[in-house]
């Protein structure tokens, strides 16, 4: 059943409103008139507008409640952790401003280990007791919830993927996703274009490699389509080959690329696998490598060898801007991360993922609730009409009306690690060398649909 109260009434007589321009409100949000649906804002006799409720809303305590479904424990749990840190400072800074008209946001977070049975089991369990999902991690654990069943459109439910799947741009799938940061697909073009034309005619030759599933061969499609349209020579191909933690498999990916004779590697896979053959096959080649972002983990930089390595052969692609980022969002994020004090004091770019996700959620919300409808259902139809959130500087700006083509991003943070800067405490160990990066062919290229199709 849902509830209906005088929403107008009950705002004025709390005389609460939402602050602006910091990242303890809504970043700045265009969003376009809603259209017509069954769940609207209804009006009571005195004409005044309502507010329609149902789950994850509580009137009483004034809560709404958002999940996240977060690998707390699994190969990618020392990045989601941080991100979820990102996302729990966020809602604090909100929540102790007057929250979203009078709402205090609440997170439910439950660990998924990146295993796709148990994160379907972890949604089921949440559904009907929070709003909308915040965040989703990993691509097949994404994909799960939307095929062969579509869970997420059969509940009419919004999840905000932790995942740069371009299939999350793509109708096919995307109907109740909403996607951020620039896709696998994209991001591949983007820093093997950046490289290029960092080597010039040094950069011929390039070996590619990915771990299965929609993230490593979304990542894999993109590094083939950046090398035919840089005219290079792809001299090797592990297209979804690399198993992780699979001794016999990292060995076959790191024999091959030793033998390839290639300029550069583009390595998609879990930081683990991938820190372990570059560790044993960079020293043998004279090549530069890179990978998808969620690849990397700061904790390589701890490694004095590894670090060096990194430090001298590697560029990486960011979703987002980086702690040595001068950009308004970026300053006022870390104002609020030092004040917070849980991360102890340690800097750490992939917190502001959190921070990302968070003000999409914001945006999302604060438009359901001036269309008056908070419901799962409600909340869905109100991301259709965010036109614009500016996070700015925090990341590059995104749109959810339109075409794909329009609506996917194209920005990405070119940045290389910066050993020094990390020892001397004034970055986390990232040097920027290009924000809001777009290559050429990132730009000329014509997003329809996604770059691996699901089951390919």
């Amino acid at each position: 059943m849902k509830r209906r109260i005088n929403w107008l009434g009950m705002v004025l007589a709390l005389g609460l409103v939402v602050a602006a321009c910091s990242p303890a409100a809504a970043p700045t949000t265009t969003v376009a008139p809603a259209t017509t649906t069954t769940a609207q804002a209804t009006t009571t006799t005195e004409g005044e507008p309502e507010l329609l409720t149902d789950i994850g809303v509580d009137l009483e305590n004034m809560t709404i409640t958002i999940g996240l479904l977060s690998d707390l424990s699994g190969p990618f749990s020392s990045l989601v952790q941080v991100i979820v840190a990102g996302h729990e400072i966020y809602w604090k800074s909100v929540n102790d401003a007057g929250g979203i008209g009078g709402f205090d946001v609440v997170l439910d977070v439950r660990d998924t280990a990146y295993d796709a049975t148990q994160h379907v089991q972890r949604y089921e369990e949440m559904k009907g007791s929070v709003a909308a999902f915040g965040h989703s991690t990993g691509s097949p654990q994404t994909m799960a919830l939307i095929t062969p069943r579509n869970f997420l459109e059969e509940d009419e439910i919004l999840a905000i993927p932790l995942t740069w799947y371009s299939g999350w741009t793509d109708p096919q799938y995307n109907a109740n996703l909403l996607h951020h940061g620039t896709n696998y697909c994209l991001e591949a073009m983007n820093v093997i274009g950046f490289v290029k034309s960092q080597m010039g005619d040094a950069l011929q030759k390039i070996a590619i490699a990915s771990v299965p599933g929609d993230y490593g061969l979304d990542s894999f499609e993109g590094a083939k389509l950046a090398a035919e349209a840089l005219d290079l020579e792809v001299v090797f191909e592990a297209r979804g080959q690399l198993l992780p933690g699979n001794e016999a498999s990292e060995s076959a990916i790191r024999d091959g690329l030793i033998a390839s004779g290639a300029n550069m590697v583009w390595l998609t896979s879990s930081p683990g696998s991938w820190a372990t053959i570059f560790g044993q096959a960079a020293g043998q080649m004279q090549a530069v490598w890179s990978g998808a972002g969620p690849s990397y983990n700061p904790a390589f930089l701890a490694n004095p060898a590894l670090a060096a390595g990194l430090e001298a052969a590697t560029f990486w692609g960011a979703y987002y801007s980086l702690w040595d980022s001068d950009a308004p969002g970026v300053q006022d994020a870390i104002a609020l991360i030092e004040a917070d004090g849980r991360l102890g004091g340690t800097k750490v770019s992939a917190v502001f993922e959190g921070f990302v996700e968070a003000q999409i959620m914001h945006a999302v919300l604060q438009a359901a609730l001036d269309a008056g409808d908070l419901t799962q259902a409600g909340i869905l139809r109100a991301a259709t009409t965010v036109q614009e959130v500016d996070f700015n500087g925090l990341a590059p700006n995104e749109s959810y009306v339109g075409t794909p083509n329009e609506r996917a991003q194209r920005a990405t943070t070119i940045w290389k690690p910066d050993p020094a800067g990390l020892a001397a405490g004034t970055h986390a160990g990232e040097m920027t060398l290009a924000p809001n990066f777009t290559h050429p062919i990132t730009a000329a290229y014509e997003f329809t649909q996604a770059c691996y199709e699901f089951g390919s």
